[in-house]
């Protein structure tokens, strides 16, 4: 049984917020950090892991509500896991296209086989800001990177981001495909089984 019935969402990006309250259906109600505050707390943390437990605790400190927080990102192979927790601020925060265009310019003489790569989300939640036992779970989605956007669907890297088992991009695939196998969904699906939801 879900121990409560709507939580916080650390994050202001409303393809997040969808995709998450999908993923969770009518169990829980999410809402946005942003209905309680436009600021973002500063993300000092050198994993996914702790910038999500410091979102997490940040967005239930200034909501008074459980919180759940997603710091996701893409991990490629021949950057040493570059952009990795940059993912959403590697062009200088100047938005998704820019991010890709960076991408495909740095790994522009990269051969296909050393092109891997994977989505990574870590999913913490908290029951409240000093909760001492968050729960976290990771989720990974394995593909490569492509020479060339493709697709209209998703978010971030989803254009450049090719899934060998759809034989697409990720931003090819319908949303609700796309929320079954992606990095999140896997980490969401870990989640739900923790909450026995």
């Amino acid at each position: 049984m879900m121990p409560f019935s709507e939580l916080v969402l650390a994050s202001h990006n409303t393809g997040k917020l969808k995709e998450l309250q999908a993923m969770l259906g009518d169990a829980v109600r999410v809402r946005s950090v942003a209905e309680f505050s436009d600021i973002e707390p500063e993300e000092t943390g050198l994993s996914f892991i702790e910038n999500a437990i410091l979102k997490a605790r940040n967005a239930a400190r200034i909501s008074g509500l459980p919180a759940l927080a997603d710091d996701s990102g893409l991990a490629v192979d021949a950057l040493g896991g570059a952009p990795g927790i940059y993912s959403a601020r590697y062009a200088d925060g100047q938005g998704d296209a820019a991010n890709n265009a960076k991408l495909l310019q740095v790994l522009r003489d990269v051969p296909d086989a050393e092109r891997g790569a994977q989505f990574v989300c870590a999913l913490a939640l908290v029951r409240h800001a000093d909760d001492p036992l968050p729960i976290i779970c990771e989720g990974l989605w394995h593909g490569r990177i492509l020479h060339a956007p493709r697709g209209e669907h998703g978010f971030g890297y989803d254009p450049l981001f090719w899934v060998p088992e759809c034989d697409c991009s990720s931003a090819e695939l319908p949303a609700t495909q796309k929320n079954q196998l992606s990095h999140r969904a896997r980490a969401m699906a870990l989640l739900r089984q923790r909450l026995g939801i």
